[in-house]
């Protein structure tokens, strides 16, 4: 446990001792009934602890299942939490959502399709080892995913009068 005299967002002043993350993740599955709990690498000397207490703690309504991945790091974009939180409290961009934002909600709002972003997730994979996937790599899968549901229009919005003067 942990002992935190700081005002909570749900209990207000009522409580000052929380418990420490190791325990409280694997019960707040289970309460939670999530059947996969997946963790980046960091976490996975933790997955003892939380088997441990998922198989010793009688009467849990389920048995989640844990699992440690890679981080996706894309070339050239920013992914850390902290840095875009920093973005969004100062006010340079408009919210979580806001289109320049490496997020889902960013990305929809700049108009990648939902199966644009699965087919970019399956192409890459999970893996336990840290790499850096190509930027490429996404605007690839959105392209492909355009070509078949975007319609395309091509008009001359300015045209230029041509006098062919030697043409027959």
């Amino acid at each position: 446990y942990r002992i935190l005299h700081a005002h909570h967002h749900r209990t207000g002043d009522a409580w000052c001792i929380y418990p420490m993350y190791d325990y409280a993740h694997p019960l707040s599955d289970a309460l939670e009934s999530i059947t996969h709990s997946l963790c980046t690498l960091e976490f996975e000397v933790h997955r003892p602890l939380y088997e441990w207490l998922i198989n010793n703690i009688d009467g849990l309504p389920g048995q989640p299942y844990k699992r440690e991945f890679a981080r996706l790091n894309l070339s050239y974009t920013v992914m850390s939490k902290r840095k875009l939180l920093r973005l969004v409290k100062e006010g340079l961009v408009s919210g979580w959502d806001d289109p320049r934002m490496p997020t889902i909600s960013g990305m929809r709002r700049r108009g990648i399709t939902p199966a644009a972003i699965r087919t970019f997730c399956k192409t890459i994979g999970l893996t336990k080892f840290n790499s850096l996937t190509e930027i490429a790599l996404l605007d690839h899968a959105i392209r492909e995913d355009l070509n078949k549901v975007a319609h395309r229009a091509y008009g001359v919005l300015r045209p230029i009068k041509v006098v062919i003067e030697n043409y027959p």
